[in-house]
């Protein structure tokens, strides 16, 4: 399901908590709205309020946090292939085929994730694309190196291409998705509790409803942001692909 699909569910479920708590109030006997009563339920939607807002703010700091590791890595790759290009220049032109395959891969999988709407670590990472890397890795294992300069370079880009490899794999496993969808039932649930809360002493005026629109829009979005920047590589917050182009432009030279 789609972060849009789930947060307009959420809002959907958090506005009609308190709109549905505003007509349940019309059929409460009068001494369960006694400010005795009102005090206690004020209590208890503060105590909601601050465990929500709490896991919010975690969420929120942990979705930011993969964000930018993701869009770390990705900047540390983007060195290393250039990196790697400028070492296979130096090996001579025994490794122009190599570089040439790896400004393939690298075109391709630009175009695939950012030039496409997105795509899922799954569709990412085939069994093709895989062997394509591997087999570059072997070609570079195949070179013969005929100086102590070009045995250098060899084993350095056999360093940086296994670190690529390595990289690869943790970018892939970090863009799936981390939080447990109970998780997020149970912050719903408490989202509409206290919707519900606010909506059974509120009056029942245009004001108010839009103050509850505006409300669960707010907290809507907070999810949505969440939801987005926990899935890097696809939806609408991706990481940028700026450094892997910059990258781009600079093999071959």
């Amino acid at each position: 399901m789609s972060s849009l699909a789930i947060v307009s569910i959420v809002f959907a479920c958090v506005f009609f908590s308190a709109l549905f708590s505003m007509f349940v109030r019309v059929m409460l006997p009068e001494h369960h709205l006694s400010q005795d009563t009102k005090d206690v339920v004020k209590l208890t939607m503060g105590l909601i309020a601050t465990m929500a807002a709490l896991v919010l703010g975690l969420l929120t700091a942990s979705a930011k946090s993969s964000f930018d590791l993701e869009n770390t890595g990705l900047q540390q790759s983007a060195a290393n292939i250039i990196k790697l290009d400028r070492s296979l220049a130096r090996y001579g032109p025994e490794t122009n085929e190599i570089r040439e395959k790896l400004q393939r891969i690298l075109a391709f999988r630009i175009h695939q994730i950012w030039s496409e709407g997105g795509s899922t670590p799954e569709k990412v990472d085939t069994p093709e694309r895989t062997r394509a890397a591997e087999d570059m890795l072997d070609a570079i294992r195949k070179l013969s190196p005929k100086t102590e300069i070009q045995r250098e370079i060899q084993s350095r880009a056999l360093q940086i291409t296994q670190d690529l490899m390595g990289a690869r794999w943790l970018l892939l496993v970090g863009a799936v998705n981390t939080i447990p969808p109970l998780f997020l039932v149970v912050l719903v649930f408490w989202l509409c509790l206290l919707f519900a809360g606010f909506g059974l002493f509120a009056p029942r005026n245009a004001t108010v409803i839009v103050a509850f629109v505006l409300c669960a829009l707010a907290v809507s979005s907070a999810i949505f942001l969440i939801l987005e920047m926990n899935h890097p590589f696809n939806g609408l917050i991706k990481v940028s692909d700026l450094p892997l182009r910059y990258a781009l432009s600079q093999l071959g030279q």
